[in-house]
């Protein structure tokens, strides 16, 4: 009831003054141009505005009142819930700011309990309002959008109002606008999924700052994404970003590169710029699926055309040749000196019909079309833009378009519009609109399950930082494979054990103090034979002098496998990530690293494998075997387990792993204790 009272009200409530440039008066007006007829002035003295009649109390109004905007000053905010509360109102937009966001945390919670003692849904405070563009509800400060199937949630009242005024001039329809402020009760969780259910949207955009709930979020993304895509903008690239950020929200951003992995694991969609954002919603709103990467590009100017083909390949779309049989079929369309090998060259004489022609026949090989026409200012567009619709019926496929130049070309792109085809500025736009939904539909295809977090099994052993020999142990007993080895506290014991392992061995340092051994020579490589190991032993205890020498662990010297890293830390927002790498010297280097969201499951850890630019190396390259991918997706699976297994693990990283033609063993391992402090 209380979503119903807040899209779809039979009346509502204005509160604040109604003197010219106040806010009240702007919303009355906003509310009023946009369609709504039962509108209500409430304020002390009762006062009206240009026929809306005013009231002084909620209660007086004779009809029903659903919702109540409230932009009067914040210390009446509780009064006025109050108020309605007792007519009955059920839903209300808290324009208002002085809570939270400036310190008046006690304010907010007070308006929160009224609100609750009443049944009162809200969204704020300190936001920009609310549009139902298919109820003609216009209760916002911004200016009113187009009608449309394209839903924006926005953290932010400003960059909202940005993308209304410009929704208009970029030709994309808005069915529901939600501006949620300070989040205080309705927050983009309860709008993501009201929105999934919503009829009247086809595509959700979000400006996101921060999330205070990262899972809870990935959760309902995951939802949600299957039903409808979700296009996200989440500021905070950069520390100066996200400086700014947490300034303006007064909450703590996560790193980057964590929002970027748990949105795309949600099968979310992050888009960096406001531009990017229409264009991919125009997509989605207006195109059926994207259901493969093959692209055929026809044009009427060769450089567009190759241009647009260049960006299609960077965004990893296919802009094959056509198979000899349509090439065939080209050639019995368009004349000789046309170009038919993809980009589709029409030349400058190319017509309307050539381009519905052309369209319909290579859309029964490719997944999309792009259709570029480069016009002189004395030829018409309009029969082109006539002949891309036909072939967009005919086909049933997605066509996206940039038509430019031409004496009618305005009116051209009125008509794609019209039947919605979206026209873009370049046509390197219009390809990454075709790559991003094609992401989509492959998201749809191959989504993963949800993975299902392990119970709590022990804490980490020992009580100060965790000793190597201890954490190669747990890793053992938690199926990540690790090599044989032996921890000696003696010369003696050092030789009689590297016997046991069989030379040559490599022998380091065992300390609580010594946690990067290499910093510290505490790692000694191909000890071949039994004075080797005691003077090894001599040499790591020398080199630990001063602090608290254990002993040394003793391994046997690999060889051969491609080294790899994993990591775990845990985010601020999203709790425990693991990351996952090219090892040994190319992990400086490269910084191919690639997040995501533990745990993982098997499907989930190939596809990080498979993510990083250097997989080349793992799958084998000039004849070298390939590493057991399928032993370091198992790895991967279960040292995403470990910080649920162990609650008291911060951090953890195993640098590095050896990846061989048959099986995976661990180099070195380093756990983090919750509060431990690296020495």
């Amino acid at each position: 009831m209380s979503m119903e009272a807040l899209f779809n009200p039979r009346g509502v409530a204005v509160t604040g003054s109604v003197s010219p440039g106040k806010l009240g008066n702007v919303l009355i007006n906003r509310l009023v141009e946009g369609g709504f007829e039962k509108v209500y002035a409430l304020n002390p003295k009762a006062k009206g505005l240009d026929g809306v009649p005013g009231f002084a109390s909620a209660e007086e109004i004779s009809g029903p009142v659903d919702l109540v905007v409230i932009a009067s000053p914040a210390p009446t905010v509780k009064d006025v819930l109050e108020d309605c509360g007792k007519k009955g109102v059920k839903a209300a937009i808290i324009i208002t700011s002085g809570f939270s966001e400036a310190g008046n945390a006690e304010g907010e919670e007070e308006i929160k309990q009224v609100a609750k003692k009443y049944g009162i849904r809200f969204t704020g405070p300190n936001c920009a309002g609310l549009v139902n563009t298919h109820s003609r509800l216009l209760a916002t400060l911004e200016a009113a959008p187009p009608k449309g199937h394209t839903a924006l949630i926005s953290q932010s009242g400003a960059v909202g109002g940005n993308i209304m005024a410009w929704a208009h001039e970029q030709g994309l329809g808005i069915s529901k606008f939600i501006s949620y402020g300070n989040g205080n009760d309705l927050n983009e969780l309860e709008f993501l999924k009201f929105l999934k259910d919503d009829p009247e949207t086809k595509v959700i955009a979000m400006y996101l700052e921060n999330i205070k709930n990262g899972r809870e979020f990935m959760q309902v993304l995951k939802e949600v994404t299957p039903v409808k895509p979700v296009v996200i903008i989440k500021s905070g690239r950069t520390s100066t970003g996200q400086r700014a950020t947490l300034s303006h929200t007064g909450s703590m951003a996560g790193a980057d590169a964590v929002y970027d992995a748990a949105f795309r694991e949600c099968g979310a969609l992050r888009v960096e710029t406001i531009e990017d954002m229409f264009d991919l919603c125009k997509g989605f709103a207006n195109l059926p699926p994207v259901q493969g990467r093959r692209l055929a590009v026809v044009t009427n100017s060769g450089g567009p055309g190759v241009m647009a083909a260049d960006k299609a390949e960077e965004v990893s779309l296919n802009v094959a040749e056509p198979s000899p049989e349509m090439t065939s079929v080209l050639k019995g369309i368009l004349p000789p000196h046309a170009g038919v090998k993809n980009p589709i060259d029409i030349t400058v004489e190319g017509t309307g019909e050539e381009y519905s022609q052309v369209l319909t026949e290579v859309l029964k090989e490719y997944d999309a079309a792009l259709a570029l026409y480069i016009g002189t200012p004395y030829l018409k567009a309009l029969p082109v833009a006539e002949g891309i619709k036909r072939a967009a019926e005919m086909s049933g496929k997605p066509i996206v378009s940039t038509v430019l130049v031409g004496c009618d070309v305005e009116e051209s792109v009125e008509f794609l519009k019209a039947h919605h085809l979206p026209n873009y500025v370049t046509g390197e736009r219009a390809v990454k609109v075709l790559a991003r939904m094609a992401e989509y539909h492959e998201y749809l295809t191959n989504k993963p399950e949800l993975s299902e977090i392990p119970e709590q099994k022990a804490f980490l052993p020992g009580t100060g930082p965790v000793l190597e020999p201890d954490g190669m142990a747990l890793l053992k007993e938690n199926g990540i494979p690790v090599p044989e080895f032996r921890f000696a506290q003696s010369p003696q014991k050092a030789v009689e054990f590297c016997r046991s392992v069989g030379y040559p061995v490599v022998m380091k340092v065992v300390s609580p103090e010594i946690l990067h051994k290499s910093d510290f020579g505490g790692v000694i490589l191909n000890i071949g034979d039994d004075q080797g190991a005691e003077k090894a032993f001599d040499q790591l205890k020398h080199a630990a002098a001063g602090r608290d020498f254990r002993g040394v662990v003793i391994y046997p010297m690999l060889k051969g496998g491609r080294e790899v890293i994993l990591g775990l830390t845990r985010d601020v927002q999203f709790g425990p990530v693991v990351a996952f790498g090219l090892g040994g010297i190319y992990t400086e280097v490269l910084k191919d690293i690639v997040l995501r969201v533990a745990p993982v499951d098997k499907k989930g850890a190939q596809e990080m494998i498979r993510s990083i630019r250097t997989y080349p190396i793992l799958k084998g390259i000039r004849g070298q075997e390939p590493a057991d991918l399928d032993a370091l997706a198992d790895a991967i699976v279960n040292f995403s387990r470990l910080p649920f297994l162990y609650p008291d693990l911060e951090e953890a990283d195993l640098n590095p792993v050896f990846v061989f033609p048959k099986g995976v063993l661990v180099g070195d391992v380093r756990l983090v204790r919750s509060g431990s402090i690296n020495k």
